[in-house]
């Protein structure tokens, strides 16, 4: 299980592939809320589950899916 804590503003959160997937915002409840201005955001908020998170290290959030799937599947914030 991934600790939430670990997971830090402005950290970089990549597919299971390398592919970038965008920038953390802040965590809220179970998600991570992606920044906005983040050029693969399309300058919109998205959120991903935390349960996508592989692991987290220094260089980022690693996801356990692609970064297409990912973007294929995260919730856009309105």
């Amino acid at each position: 299980m991934i600790d939430a804590s670990q997971i830090r503003e402005h950290l970089e959160v990549v597919g299971s592939d390398g592919g970038h997937v965008g920038r953390v915002d802040h965590v809220v409840g179970g998600e991570i809320e992606l920044a906005k201005l983040d050029l693969g955001g399309a300058l919109k908020h998205h959120l991903i589950p935390i349960t996508w998170v592989d692991h987290v290290d220094d260089d980022g959030v690693h996801l356990n899916l692609t970064q297409d799937d990912a973007k294929a599947r995260w919730r856009e914030k309105h």
